[in-house]
Parts: C-alpha cells; structure tokens; sequence
C-alpha cells in the first residue's frame, strides 16, 4: 500500500466526488432516471443508465434527453428528477460505506480538511441538500465546487483544474477520489492521480487507467494518499 505512487509528489489536497463517494446517492438518483424513462418515453435500464448518465454533469445529461426526447420533455425530467431524488435522499440516503472512517484517518494522518474539497458535477443546492443529510456538509462547507461553475464538466479536467487553482495547489500534488469513469477520466486529463472507489455501482474495470488506484473499501484511502508524505518525513 505504501508504494502505490512512489515516483509523484506528497498529496496536499484530496478532491472528492460527492455522489457515490461521500454519500450513496448513486442507486437513488440511477433508480430515479429509470422511473422517469418510463413515464417520459425514454425506457432505459440500470445499466443505461450507469453508461450514459452516471458522472455526468447535470446539463450533459440534459443535452442527451433533449436529443432523444426535445427540450420540453428535458425540461420536465430535469424538474421531477429534482423532486423525486430529494425525497429518496431524505428517506434513506447514507454516507458512502467507510467514508468517515477515512476523513477521520486523513486527519489522523496530517492531512486535515483544510487539505480536502468536492468537485462534483452536482449543483450547489444539491450537495447542500445530500451532504448536509448525512452531516458531511459541514466537513467540506467553503471548499465545495460545482460543474456549474466551469464551462466543462467531467470527463473534461475543467472542474478539477478550477479545484485546484481555487485552493492554490498544483495539480502534481492532488489526488481526485472518484467513482465513475468520467471522473476517472477528468483526473486524468487533469494532471492528477486518482483513486477509483468500486465497493458501490461502478465496476472495477471501468474506473483502471494510468496514475489511478482502485479500491474497494474507503477505509484504506488514507494510508494509500498519504504514502508518500510519510516516507518523505521519515526518510525512507
């Protein structure tokens, strides 16, 4: 574990997804696309779902129901998606298995959360409302970016560069912890090294590729970020 990223900088900064990665919205808001495909006269399956949606930005997926569908029909999913995944969130939404394990071992291991932020493609409002259910929000208030804010979103590294710069790390020294492929993919394109969390919906091969580690439990994420930064104190 200790020798995953021997060759690169110490990590300063975590950049985590939100869904999937810190609160287990992923089979929400999946189970939700499906619901309204079939009224809205788009019949899709988890599965679909997953490939085409799943680490999307809100307006790409937007973009790909206006296609399929047109835009009033886009227009009215976007409006029920919103409703619909709140109140699943707020009648069974978790955090991410380990998740809290893992910030509370990060600050064990000197990098506290100051050293942490969000990069999703969710909006603000959204974050807020999923964070703040699981008590995250407050862990991560003030370095928390959106896809909204940049003109890319993932698998473009626009958001993670904009993460990056607003909290003055260079890109060398951030690992981004992602669940999907696109995420994966934007970390890439990025600069940055990433971890690839697989213990929920996203196969273990789609999240592979270079400078990425996959792991199954969170709880091993802080002795694999801060590898490098422990053998950079004790010589080794």
């Amino acid at each position: 574990m200790t020798a995953v990223f021997p060759a690169q900088e110490p990590v300063e900064l975590v950049v985590f997804d939100c869904d999937g990665v810190l609160v287990d919205s992923e089979p929400i808001a999946v189970r939700t696309h499906v619901a309204l495909g079939a009224e809205l006269g788009w019949p899709l399956s988890e599965s679909d779902v997953m490939h085409r949606f799943v680490g999307r930005s809100t307006t790409s997926i937007g973009e790909q129901i206006a296609e399929r569908l047109g835009r009033e029909t886009a227009r009215t999913w976007g409006e029920r998606f919103q409703e619909m995944h709140a109140v699943a969130v707020d009648e069974s939404l978790t955090p991410v298995d380990g998740i809290v394990e893992a910030l509370d071992g990060l600050e064990r291991a000197g990098l506290p959360p100051a050293n942490w932020c969000v990069a999703s493609s969710g909006s603000h409002q959204k974050m807020r409302h999923t964070l703040g259910k699981v008590g995250l929000y407050e862990r991560f208030e003030g370095r928390i970016f959106s896809a909204h804010e940049v003109e890319r979103g993932k698998p473009a590294p626009d958001l993670f560069l904009h993460a990056a710069r607003r909290t003055g790390v260079d890109p060398s020294r951030c690992v981004v912890v992602e669940d999907s492929r696109f995420g994966v993919q934007a970390a890439a394109a990025a600069g940055m090294r990433s971890v690839g969390y697989a213990g929920g919906l996203t196969p273990a091969h789609w999240l592979t590729g270079l400078a990425t580690v996959v792991l199954t439990d969170m709880r091993l994420l802080p002795a694999l970020v801060t590898a490098r930064r422990t053998a950079d104190a004790t010589g080794e």
